[in-house]
């Protein structure tokens, strides 16, 4: 049975929406404030939660952040129903990650609804990506370097697995659009994330950006370019996705302490 949490401050408004629920067929948990909601969410791990943005101790925002920054919660679906129905509150609440956003008063029905909703969305993202173990990835392309599908990507994946999918796919994408301009937009939209959630996720669960793995991989192709053609330095850069040389050679130096030409003679150097 399906476990939902309701945070809400108002108990008649707590009360109302948990008898809903359980006659849903679902099992309810109730919170009437901030932070027991937040214990609750981390001792139950409920399959998703409800919950109000104004709330005494702590408010949802700050639940939804610290959900999210916690591998154990960071993928429960969270609908708020709130009181906060401005324009800026349901963009804030959307770019923290909230995967439903309902203002009051709203009616049982339409609640009922996005819990539907969203519970269908999950199970349809799990079936998709699947809760598989590192053994599980499939192996990426290598072209031009084959330490990359390698070395980076196991150095990046999270260990939750039930992330891993995701966050394969996000590098698939990259593998396959390195050579040309790429934006944050269009990675999110690859998993049907918010581009502020993902960029967040990866931030949370690997340390780097997602312009760090775009940069980790076009920096591994310029070393096999560099090493296996003479292409000029500035056809190698546009090669790789790069409209400005400058800030090509700028990231390069960054990454390797030296320009793209030193680093060259240096390997070709050492060959010989």
């Amino acid at each position: 049975m399906k476990k939902i949490l309701v945070i809400e401050g108002t108990e008649e408004t707590r009360n109302l929406f948990l008898k809903a629920i359980r006659l849903q067929g679902f099992s309810t948990i109730g919170a009437k404030n901030g932070l027991i909601g937040l214990q609750k969410a981390k001792e139950y791990l409920p399959d998703l939660i409800i919950c109000e943005i104004v709330l005494p101790e702590l408010d949802g925002y700050s639940i939804l952040t610290e959900l999210r920054q916690n591998s154990s919660t960071a993928i429960i679906p969270l609908i708020f129903v709130t009181v906060k129905n401005t324009r800026s509150d349901i963009r804030k609440g959307i770019e923290l990650g909230a995967d439903d956003y309902l203002t009051k008063p709203c009616t049982l029905e339409e609640l009922l609804r996005a819990i539907a909703t969203c519970l269908e969305k999950r199970a349809t993202l799990q079936q998709w990506y699947g809760a598989k173990s590192q053994s599980d990835i499939e192996p990426l392309p290598t072209d031009t370097d084959t330490t990359i599908g390698q070395a980076i990507c196991h150095s990046m994946f999270p260990s939750d697995p039930q992330l891993i999918k995701v966050f394969q796919k996000v590098f698939h994408f990259i593998e396959a659009n390195y050579h040309q301009p790429i934006t944050l937009s269009e990675v999110a939209q690859e998993v049907a994330y918010n581009p502020a959630y993902l960029t967040n996720l990866v931030r949370r669960q690997t340390g780097k950006t997602l312009q760090g793995w775009i940069i980790e991989r076009r920096m591994a192709a310029a070393r096999s370019l560099l090493l296996l053609t003479s292409d000029r330095v500035e056809d190698i850069a546009a090669q790789i996705g790069y409209q400005n040389v400058v800030h090509f050679f700028r990231q390069f130096r960054q990454h390797h302490g030296t320009t793209p030409q030193a680093w060259r003679k240096a390997q070709l150097d050492q060959e010989k």
